[in-house]
């Protein structure tokens, strides 16, 4: 699935991953490929993405998340 990690001031992530792992405002949740859609909102916490070459991690203090079409937006603050 295609991933894109965008503060207001950079782009931190764009490439394919197998899987994100979230910190919603509501508890942790993964999405995979193929997951249906949704949008919902972030807490502070530590997003995770799983690549071909291995795992990456950014700390967030919130923001809002789409997952529409295979593909993951995370609009972080």
């Amino acid at each position: 699935m295609r991933v894109e990690i965008m503060t207001p001031d950079e782009t931190l992530f764009e490439g394919e991953a197998q899987h994100v792992f979230l910190p919603g405002s509501d508890g942790a949740m993964g999405v995979l490929d193929m997951h249906a859609a949704m949008i919902t909102t972030l807490g502070a916490g530590t997003l995770r993405i799983r690549t071909s070459e291995g795992e990456q991690s950014f700390e967030l203090q919130g923001g809002t998340v789409e997952v529409l079409e295979n593909k993951v937006l995370v609009l972080a603050a």
